[in-house]
């Protein structure tokens, strides 16, 4: 048996362009993996089956995808908001293969894991990877990027919140014709990351293209130097320069929903 934590994301960018053939949508993302996680453990079994969390279907299909002549018996831990923007369930199945792989008697390759991550979801590869990583095609295709590791998350997850499908927020995203001048913003993505030298040049990366809150503005208001939504929401993060700043804020929006204070973190 082998155990590993399964950490969540956040988007620190997300500039979205237009449909793609295979129902997605271009985009340009900058993953932060960051120190609030879940936990699974891994074993051979006659079976697969997953404990802990009945709702899994992402796990078992990461799983079955591996060329084992068995099944695996998995203990989940769980810690992250379902459905929430933090990539929870990516993380849970990107850990399952990473933890399962290295049982099998011929591990497959840093490659053929991918792939099959790829094919799970655009974002379980990131997890996959070490570090923060900008993320371009359907977010599947990884470039690791060197930006500064020290500062502090706030998380909350709006009180009543619930969220919308990916497809819904997509739509609406069509809808209102948000893909427009994507190459342009992209670009901006780009630039403005080649300007990151401390972690407050955070600040200077775009919005999120599919999905705003007003709580973004009022963690800004106690101190963030950056707050945006994660990926299509609903929670929503502030970047403080310390605890103690992290802390004054979550004491004064509390109230607001269920909070979480963390930091990066470099891999699983």
């Amino acid at each position: 048996m082998l155990t590993g934590p399964a950490p969540a994301k956040i988007n620190l960018a997300l500039v979205v362009g237009p449909g793609r053939g295979d129902g997605k949508h271009e985009l340009l993302t900058l993953f932060q993996r960051v120190d609030l996680g879940d936990r699974l453990w891994v074993e051979p079994a006659a079976s697969t089956s997953v404990e802990g969390f009945p709702a899994d279907t992402i796990i078992g299909a990461a799983l079955a995808a591996l060329p084992a002549p068995h099944g695996w018996r998995v203990r989940l831990e769980k810690h992250i908001p379902v459905a929430a923007g933090l990539g929870g369930g990516s993380s849970d199945a990107a850990t399952a293969l990473r933890l399962a792989n290295a049982q099998l008697a011929s591990p497959l390759s840093a490659a053929q894991l991918h792939a099959i991550a790829a094919r799970l979801g655009a974002d379980v590869p990131f997890f996959l990877a070490d570090g923060p990583q900008l993320g371009s095609g359907d977010g599947s295709v990884l470039e690791p990027v060197e930006i500064p590791q020290d500062f502090v998350v706030l998380i909350v997850l709006p009180e009543g919140a619930s969220k919308q499908s990916t497809a819904s927020v997509y739509e609406a995203f069509d809808a209102r014709r948000g893909a427009a001048g994507f190459e342009g913003r992209a670009a901006g993505l780009r630039t403005a990351l080649r300007g990151v030298h401390r972690a407050r040049d955070l600040a200077a990366l775009p919005v999120n293209d599919l999905a705003s809150s007003p709580l973004a503005h009022e963690l800004r208001a106690h101190g963030a130097f950056r707050a945006d939504v994660s990926g299509a929401g609903p929670v929503v993060y502030g970047l403080f320069q310390n605890r103690t700043d992290a802390r004054r804020a979550e004491a004064a929006i509390r109230a607001r929903g269920r909070c979480w204070i963390t930091v990066p973190a470099w891999y699983g």
